[in-house]
């Protein structure tokens, strides 16, 4: 179960720091956008609209913590403080989040539809990354596995 001899870590560390500022970016946007006063005035009116406009807020924020999570536990990764066996445990995993309904999302400002699409944006990335990361530690687990059959999971992955 040698995830370092099948990433480059150099590769790895520069991916995670830039996800990571991306985040955290995000987040601090998200945090002053979901608390300003301004904030879903166009939806205030209707008390339906604004508890689905603070549900969402609650949504992007988990998505947001979960991402800004996994990254953190690669950073540890990449300095030694988790070993290679223990960053596949369930809490160095990507904790799920719920997509948002663009059906609920449409009425309200732009500024809150783009924060919600940018973070499930992210978030299927980090998702992807990961399932990425435990594609390669399962070829690792199988020796056996063929040579053309692993180039060709890996031209699949790309397309």
């Amino acid at each position: 179960m040698q995830r370092a001899a099948h990433l480059n870590r150099g590769l790895h560390r520069r991916l995670v720091d830039s996800l990571y500022l991306e985040s955290m970016v995000m987040a601090d946007e998200a945090r002053s956008y979901f608390d300003g006063a301004s904030a879903g005035e166009d939806v205030m009116s209707n008390p339906l609209q604004r508890v689905a406009f603070a549900c969402e807020s609650l949504k992007v924020t988990t998505r947001l913590m979960h991402v800004i999570a996994w990254l953190l536990s690669q950073r540890a990764w990449q300095r030694g403080e988790i070993a290679d066996v223990d960053l596949s445990e369930e809490k160095y995993r990507l904790g799920r989040a719920t997509e948002t309904d663009p059906a609920v999302s449409e009425a309200f400002p732009f500024a809150a539809r783009s924060l919600i699409e940018a973070s499930q944006e992210l978030y299927g990335r980090v998702a992807r990354l990961q399932d990425r990361m435990d594609a390669m530690l399962s070829t690792t687990a199988q020796p056996d596995a063929s040579p053309a059959r692993a180039l060709m999971d890996r031209l699949y992955g790309a397309f």
